[in-house]
């Protein structure tokens, strides 16, 4: 296994700007989270999608709205228990993305979830994870210093820092060692929760969501569903969200659909979107000192 980046200082950059929370359906940005790369051509939507995905793209994809990426790492988790790319790999890839698909408003970088399951290993339902095997301290300082690897190698790409943890006091570890490499999280512009949503909704996550926002830390929610939002969704400067798809899975299409269901059709996935902006309470999220918006 390669190992990891030894943590060192760097000097703060900032991410792509993006317009104040104050302007947006929900007082969030709210991706749809796809597999469908040719969706970026056909809403305005914002959309987030895998790297692999985007970067097996060989003709120029232009997006006509905004996106994000992700890196894919609970997969690599899931099924090595490792990264099998280098950041050197990933920021190629990264790249590539930018020039044949345009830019992008952050990406998520190689960070390592902890969620007891992706360390111990085992299954659940239909799920099989291999396991890490080592302890959440382990997957934090892993977790940072890909992250400012990352930004030594591509300080021109809006790479975002990820929080990981399982309890509360994790994550406030996670925040510390961040300051301990020079990274004030509360002057980035989206900073990353992870090992968060099979739990979204519980009491414990809304008191991470809570805490972490007080600290003035502009969160993004990875695959929040509607009872997380809910809940926590005002707290939230940004999320992404799968949950359309598993929605339309378990009912029918929509009249005039000749498909069996809905679960890869853009039409459900914005009306799915539009129902759950509307329904949730609206929040200002302060920007970064220094920062401008549009």
């Amino acid at each position: 296994m390669t190992q990891p980046a030894v943590i060192r200082r760097v000097i703060p950059r900032p991410a792509r700007e993006l317009p104040d929370a104050a302007a947006r359906p929900g007082g969030m940005w709210f991706y749809l989270t796809t597999h469908k790369k040719h969706w970026l051509r056909e809403t305005a939507v914002p959309l987030f999608l895998k790297s692999e995905h985007l970067a097996s793209a060989v003709k120029p994809l232009r997006s006509i709205g905004r996106y994000a990426v992700d890196s894919g790492g609970f997969s690599e988790l899931q099924y090595h228990g490792c990264w099998t790319r280098s950041a050197r790999q990933y920021v190629d890839d990264l790249r590539r993305i930018w020039e044949h698909i345009g830019p992008y408003d952050w990406a998520a970088p190689q960070d390592w979830m902890c969620e007891p399951i992706m360390i111990q290993g085992g299954t659940v339902g239909n799920q099989h994870f291999v396991g890490t095997h080592l302890s959440i301290a382990e997957h934090q300082r892993r977790t940072v210093a890909n992250y400012l690897e990352l930004r030594e190698l591509a300080p021109d790409l809006p790479i975002i820092p990820v929080l990981q943890g399982w309890e509360l006091p994790d994550y406030e570890r996670c925040v510390a060692l961040y300051e301990r490499a020079g990274i004030d999280l509360s002057r980035e512009h989206t900073v990353g929760l992870g090992s968060v949503c099979r739990r979204q909704a519980t009491r414990e996550a809304a008191a991470i969501v809570t805490t972490l926002a007080g600290y003035g830390i502009r969160l993004h929610g990875f695959g929040f569903k509607t009872l997380g939002l809910a809940k926590v969704g005002h707290l939230l400067a940004s999320a992404d969200s799968a949950a359309w798809s598993t929605h339309a899975r378990h009912r029918p299409a929509l009249p005039g659909h000749t498909h069996k269901n809905c679960a890869n059709c853009l039409p459900y996935a914005l009306r799915w979107r539009g129902r759950v902006l509307a329904g949730l309470p609206t929040s200002h999220h302060p920007a970064p000192e220094g920062s401008s918006h549009a």
